[in-house]
């Protein structure tokens, strides 16, 4: 059973999210908003968060809108992320999750669940550095923060698909590339596939040094 009366959303069960995709550019490319369908009867128009998130995985033949439902990936991530952030707000535990859709917060974990969704995940070999041996390895599952160490400083990064041992992430950081070695740039809100061992604790993006508290093997 769900309530929605945009901007403010009560979920417990299903979860009435939608994603919207539609044509961006003659190069296939599409954008992806999501949308929350309100009840007819209700006299509210359904409310649209666009995101920053193109998508190439459209069937529409690059014309017109697409409406997909929100998968179960899609819905166990989101609410993780937000179970996540609700704790450091330090909220009581509810059967009902009640988000607010204008919170900056929440809108960045919606970019999140898209980018999961519908990125195309890219290995970026030259741009990590090897942590083997040398800095203990983060214990994640889908839904826990990391960062990446790479030639830029340490990066933050959710994890949003495990497998075996690698890890599909998407990156909270941009990483600069290299232009006189022609290392690629990575954006934020980009997926990549690292290896588990990759995954460091989520405190080593604060900077980019080593912090006091962590202890070398």
């Amino acid at each position: 059973m769900w309530y929605a009366t945009p901007p403010m959303t009560e979920m417990a069960g299903e979860i009435p999210f939608l994603w919207r995709i539609g044509a961006e550019s003659s190069d296939g490319y599409c954008s992806v908003a999501m949308v929350v369908p309100c009840p007819p009867e209700a006299d509210v128009s359904d409310l649209t968060i666009e995101t920053s998130v193109l998508s190439m995985s459209s069937d529409n033949g690059g014309d017109g809108e697409e409406i997909l439902e929100w998968n179960q990936q899609d819905i166990s991530l989101f609410l993780r992320l937000v179970a996540q952030h609700k704790r450091q707000g330090e909220h009581p535990p509810s059967d009902i999750v009640r988000v607010n859709l204008t919170d900056p917060a929440i809108i960045d974990i919606i970019q999140v669940v898209a980018a999961a969704s519908f990125g195309m995940a890219f290995q970026p070999t030259e741009v990590l550095r090897s942590v083997s041996g040398c800095l203990p390895a983060q214990n994640c599952d889908i839904g826990s923060f990391a960062s990446l160490s790479t030639i830029r400083g340490f990066k933050s990064c959710v994890v949003v698909g495990m497998d075996g041992e690698e890890a599909i992430c998407v990156l909270l950081d941009e990483i600069p590339g290299e232009s006189r070695e022609e290392l690629p740039d990575f954006n934020r809100l980009d997926l990549l596939l690292v290896n588990r061992a990759d995954l460091l604790h989520p405190e080593f993006a604060e900077n980019t040094t080593r912090p006091k508290t962590a202890t070398l093997h």
